[in-house]
């Protein structure tokens, strides 16, 4: 079922949750913020949807009948489908956000939500999305140590072995090469990676961090460190 239509607009969004009030309040809004609205109540409505007319953005619940959030998730990621994902969680479940991102989830707003902010972070979704890496150019790669990136081809390696990094990853990791040695905030990354104007949560920063870290310090010296009360840097470690 399609929801909502906005005239010349070219941002669609699914919204995937069994809670029709949820859906309708969404619906509303988002359309007044100039998204196209889909629907979905569950796996095999969002299948449909997706392949009738595939979204720029999903807004996905956790709690859904039959298949969850994460097991629906997972489905898109493994049919190629790597639009941004914004998740929908209960306030106090901190393991879901924890398991959402780390499936490749993009960002999470917790219920009770501001319909405002969830329009503002599918909107820095889009921004992030469409943006990508900066453009390449006639400066060297970026790199540290054994780690390189390189832009036009969009790949990383590490000792020669290529990483396999999500586009949010990537984007994260771009920056901190680009700010090798710098001791960045979790304020500063928030801002400059998911692009928010406003108050975000860090734990999105720092469950990516962990992430990242996970894949390009595997088995080598580590480069992501973590410092404690500020936030993190990229560097060789100090030699003694």
């Amino acid at each position: 079922m399609n929801a909502v239509d906005a005239p010349g607009t070219t941002d669609r969004v699914l919204v995937i949750d069994d809670d029709p009030g949820i859906r309708r309040l969404l619906v509303s809004a988002l359309g007044f913020a100039g998204f196209a609205v889909d629907v979905a109540g569950d796996l095999t409505e969002a299948l449909e949807q997706v392949a009738r007319r595939p979204p720029d953005v999903i807004v996905l619940d956790v709690m859904l009948p039959g298949a969850d959030g994460f097991e629906i998730l997972q489905l898109l990621r493994d049919r190629g489908i790597e639009v941004p994902v914004l998740f929908l969680t209960a306030r106090d479940a901190i393991e879901d956000r924890v398991r959402g991102l780390r499936l490749g989830g993009d960002d999470y707003v917790t219920k009770p939500f501001s319909v405002v902010e969830v329009g503002a972070r599918l909107q820095a979704l889009l921004r992030r999305a469409r943006s990508g890496a900066p453009a390449a150019t006639e400066e060297p790669p970026l790199s540290l140590a054994d780690l390189a990136m390189d832009d036009p081809r969009h790949e990383v390696r590490r000792a020669g072995r290529l990483l396999e990094l999500s586009p949010t990853e990537y984007r994260l990791l771009h920056y901190f090469l680009s700010h090798q040695g710098q001791v960045l905030s979790r304020a500063q990354i928030l801002e400059a990676v998911w692009q928010y104007d406003f108050g975000g949560d860090t734990v999105v920063v720092e469950r990516f961090v962990s992430n990242l870290r996970r894949k390009i310090d595997h088995g080598r010296p580590p480069l992501l460190h973590t410092v404690r009360g500020v936030g993190y840097t990229l560097r060789e470690q100090a030699r003694t």
